[in-house]
């Protein structure tokens, strides 16, 4: 199996608060501890946009009551940054192959700075490209995507109301669109051209036995996406010409949809177990119950992936094969409708087997989610800068423990 590999980060001599130092070309691969060790303390908290202020009358000043201890207010912006990293991936696929009213629209140009309030009217040939893997996908992605919007808006108004600093990420906005019919032409914080996924979360799902908080590793379902970079849209109009790279494109959407929210669904209850206040805990389950609610959902449509061999991608040369997933012949391992948690080891190998969510484990929970990111590759070409803020709030995240002030 191919290691992912991703850009070597140097420093550069631009201010490091503006993100105008970029990654220079992938020279080795890279890891939580040197990603952390390479990290360096980013200036003062950013400020939130004004539109979250909005977000906070007196009255929710009145029902939040105490304060945040340092440790819950870490754990909360680092959550609000991993809110604000999936919205921007999911306003991208919204755009292009969501349902095409202006509910999501609307939504994101309160809290983006000049995102258009209007739906770009999405692209249909991609659209009907994701709607092989199951006729409601559009919905299902406007939806996802307007939870992830009111996920970070609440959870910055709730620091805001706790007299603690929200957090913000617009100064990184600087990565470039897809210039395929539909997509919004503004700075993104990610992107969606050139994906790395790992679908180890489907075979890890599917185990009797194993467990990654015991030191298990799980096979992908499908190897060659985690073999060089894979677009999850299109990225011109070019690449809707042949119907087959077109659902490649789309097969690999539906794979990362579950690749992005499966990080959610144990990076909330991880960190829960960090938290000191009650109140706090109580938005953790919360959130993290919606978030378990978009892996499974995604975990049971990337099933329904058309079954394609060795389709060449004509602008890198990769090539992708997606295995019909649906035939029995394929085992327990890799079978699409078995999308329940099989029980598994949980704690201790002498406990009896449980239907759980895994990993939990809270050690490192909110940097490991953070490289989880990383190895999806969708911050290439971003900043330095923006790499240094968000692994300084990662770890205080991790850093924090329940019951100090």
């Amino acid at each position: 199996m191919k290691r992912t590999t991703l850009p070597d980060y140097t420093p550069s001599k631009s201010n490091p608060t503006t993100g105008e130092d970029v990654t220079p070309p992938a020279k080795k691969a890279f890891n939580r501890r040197s990603f952390l060790r390479n990290s360096v303390v980013a200036g003062a908290a950013v400020t939130a946009n004004a539109a979250i202020l909005d977000y906070v009358p007196s009255v929710l000043a009145q029902e939040t009551h105490g304060h945040l201890t340092r440790g819950d207010a870490a754990i909360l912006r680092w959550l609000a940054v991993a809110e604000i990293i999936e919205s921007d991936l999911w306003l991208q696929y919204t755009e292009l192959a969501g349902t095409q009213d202006n509910e999501v629209s609307t939504i994101a140009s309160q809290q983006i700075p000049g995102y258009p309030s209007a739906p770009t009217g999405g692209n249909s040939p991609y659209t009907n490209a994701v709607s092989q893997l199951d006729e409601d996908m559009a919905q299902y992605i406007q939806d996802n995507t307007e939870d992830e919007l009111t996920h970070e808006t609440f959870i910055n108004a709730f620091l805001v109301s706790k007299g603690a600093d929200p957090v913000s990420l617009d100064q990184f906005r600087r990565l470039p669109s897809s210039k395929v019919t539909g997509a919004n032409q503004i700075g993104r914080l990610t992107t969606l051209t050139r994906l790395t996924v790992d679908t180890t979360w489907w075979t890890r799902y599917r185990s009797r036995t194993g467990n990654p908080d015991l030191g298990d590793t799980f096979a992908p379902a499908v190897p060659s996406l985690i073999v060089g970079t894979h677009p999850g849209i299109p990225r011109t109009d070019d690449d809707l010409n042949d119907p087959n790279f077109l659902q490649a494109i789309a097969n690999t959407a539906g794979f990362h949809f579950a690749n992005i929210e499966v990080g959610g669904a144990s990076m909330y209850p991880g960190l829960a177990q960090r938290v000191s206040s009650v109140e706090v805990l109580r938005i953790l389950l919360s959130i993290g119950g919606t978030e378990i609610a978009h892996f499974q959902t995604w975990h049971d449509k990337a099933g329904n992936a058309v079954p394609l061999t060795d389709v060449k991608d004509p602008a890198t040369g990769f090539s992708v094969t997606f295995p019909d997933l649906t035939q029995d012949s394929v085992g327990e391992d890799l079978k699409s409708n078995l999308i329940m948690p099989e029980p598994t080891a949980f704690l201790s190998r002498k406990l009896p087997v449980c239907s759980i969510i895994r990993p939990t484990a809270t050690k490192n929970a909110a940097t490991v989610a953070l490289q989880g990111f990383v190895n999806m590759n969708v911050f290439a070409g971003q900043s330095k800068a923006f790499f240094d803020f968000v692994a300084r709030l990662a770890q205080e995240a991790d850093d924090a423990k329940r019951g100090t002030s």
